[in-house]
C-alpha cells in the first residue's frame, strides 16, 4: 500500500513559463504557417488556403480563431459585395517572425544533413 497523497497547501499555481505560453502558441497545426503567410501582408481567408494548399478550410478557420484570440491576428470584415474578412498580423504577431524564421533556417539544415546521411555509403 502506497503512502497517502498530502494536498498542496499552495494557494495558487506558479505563473506559466514564457516559452511554454508561446510553445504552446506555436504548437498548433498550422499556425506557424499562418503566421509565416501573414508576415508577407495581409490575406484573405481563400487566399490563406492557396497558400498551405495541405490546410482544410475546418482547421484554417480554427487556426485564425485562435490565433485571433490570442491577439496574434486581426480580423477586418471588408465592405465588398458579398463581403470579405482581411487577415493581418498584429505587433505581437510581427514579434513571432523572426523566431519562426529561425525555426525555418535550422530546419533547412536538418533536412539538408538528412540527406547527406542518405546518400553517404554504408562502411
Amino acid at each position: 500500500m502506497g503512502l497517502p497523497l498530502r494536498k498542496n497547501k499552495v494557494a495558487s499555481p506558479p505563473p506559466t513559463c514564457p516559452l511554454t505560453e508561446c510553445m504552446s502558441l506555436l504548437k498548433g497545426a498550422w499556425a506557424p504557417n499562418v503566421i509565416w503567410y501573414l508576415g508577407a501582408g495581409p490575406r484573405r481567408f481563400g487566399e490563406l488556403r492557396h497558400d498551405i494548399p495541405a490546410i482544410s478550410a475546418r482547421v484554417l478557420s480554427a487556426r485564425l480563431r485562435e490565433l485571433e484570440a490570442r491577439g496574434v491576428i486581426d480580423r477586418q470584415v471588408l465592405a465588398t459585395s458579398p463581403p470579405s474578412v482581411e487577415y493581418a498580423l498584429t505587433p505581437l504577431g510581427h514579434e513571432l517572425l523572426p523566431a519562426i524564421r529561425a525555426l525555418v533556417e535550422v530546419g533547412a539544415k536538418l533536412k539538408k544533413t538528412a540527406k547527406t546521411r542518405r546518400r553517404a555509403p554504408s562502411r
